[in-house]
């Protein structure tokens, strides 16, 4: 893959389906749908989350996203981006079922701008009503340990914590409530909406992260290509990381070289 060095047999599944990659990426934001493709074919990423709302993916008279983005190749993860209530969430995923048949799905209900936090109350209402309608839900939400498992026990398939606000690229500001969260998921549980640089993701994967989703961070870079390049290399090195397990933080230094049997 790439140079790229990974454990053997090191995937991970949600809903019964497995993947190798540990990245997520978006398809928006771009400046045209080839520059999309070429920066998910560089990212290694085998899903791709996909904002109904704001995507083409039933007028065959209009450039579509399915063209250039092969749905057999990829696993479309649509999702409720610009939804500010549970019902517009509902009503959309709904939707996206019913178009391209599509039964994993991203629930996102945002607060209103400019930050753009996960709205809680309105996220288990809509979830509540997802999973009563058979969707296999992965849901965007706060990085709260007590809301992760209360969407957890509702039955849903993967936790979607913040790193940052949307779009900020200020990467993983909390990381020792994500690290309990992570302790306590029985279920993927993925960062997401934050990451800005190869560094973020990484750090995401060194804390224990099951894996990584971002969208800005690849489609603002200068070059997004290379940058889709640079987060499929930062994933699978902090993944490494984790599964390697870091020295002992200490305050002072240890020389590398021992002291005994020193030349005099």
């Amino acid at each position: 893959m790439d140079g790229i060095i990974q454990a053997d047999d090191d995937s991970w599944t949600v809903a019964g389906r497995r993947f190798c990659s540990r990245l997520v990426v978006g398809t928006g934001k771009y400046k045209d749908l080839q520059e999309t493709a070429a920066a998910i074919e560089a990212s290694g990423a085998e899903m791709v989350t996909v904002a109904v709302r704001r995507v083409n993916l039933s007028d065959p008279s209009a450039p579509m996203l399915q063209d250039h983005v092969d749905p057999k190749k990829y696993t479309y993860l649509p999702n409720t981006a610009g939804c500010h209530t549970a019902r517009d969430a509902v009503r959309t995923l709904r939707l996206a079922r019913d178009a391209g048949g599509w039964n994993l799905v991203k629930l996102e209900v945002l607060g209103p701008p400019p930050i753009l936090y996960p709205d809680m109350p309105a996220t288990f209402e809509a979830a509540e009503a997802l999973l009563k309608d058979g969707f296999e839900v992965m849901v965007y939400c706060a990085d709260d340990p007590v809301a992760a498992r209360r969407l957890e026990d509702m039955g849903c398939a993967a936790i979607m914590p913040l790193g940052a606000p949307i779009g900020s690229g200020l990467g993983v500001q909390n990381p020792a409530m994500l690290s309990i969260m992570i302790g306590q998921a029985k279920v993927p549980l993925l960062v997401d909406a934050g990451v800005g640089t190869a560094s973020d993701a990484a750090i995401a994967m060194e804390i224990g992260c099951t894996a990584v989703l971002l969208n800005s961070a690849i489609a603002h870079a200068q070059d997004p290509v290379r940058m889709a390049r640079a987060m499929k290399h930062a994933v699978a090195a902090g993944r490494l990381a984790h599964l390697a397990g870091r020295m002992p933080r200490r305050m002072g230094a240890d020389p590398s070289s021992p002291l005994t049997g020193l030349i005099c």
